[in-house]
């Protein structure tokens, strides 16, 4: 009874809504940046390719470095990098010719202006009040 009592008891608590999100598209290859509820940009990405994954569901920022070097795809370069699930993170790329289709290994692809937009949004907000949201 007690078990029971606190799980209604969770599920009416309310859910204070993150600040800042982070919404990934990945059948539009698109993201969309929400501030306080309106969106705010609408931007071309590129997610895992054929054979690689994108994890899809809620997460919070785990970490953010301005430039990351990726210690699994030979040294590649990873401006304004928002981690958000162990090794995947939101970034900066260079092959800004693929964003709108699938072509990472898994990661989160921005163009580089865009990526340092987002970090610079969730450094501002704070990376407690950012919530990234990946749907299939």
């Amino acid at each position: 009874m007690r078990a029971a009592l606190t799980l209604l008891l969770l599920l009416a608590w309310p859910v204070q809504a993150a600040q800042l999100e982070a919404r990934i598209d990945l059948s539009d290859q698109e993201m969309t940046v929400v501030y306080e509820g309106k969106a705010i940009h609408h931007w071309p990405v590129s997610t895992a390719r054929a054979g690689k994954f994108t994890p899809t569901g809620l997460f919070h920022v785990q970490a953010m470095k301005r430039m990351h070097y990726s210690t699994l795809y030979d040294n590649a370069p990873m401006p304004f990098s928002v981690f958000f699930y162990g090794n995947f993170a939101i970034h900066g790329t260079t092959q800004v010719d693929r964003l709108g289709t699938p072509a990472s290994a898994g990661c989160v692809r921005l163009h580089p202006d865009n990526a340092e937009t987002l970090y610079n949004l969730i450094r501002q907000m704070g990376p407690s009040e950012t919530l990234i949201e990946i749907v299939d």
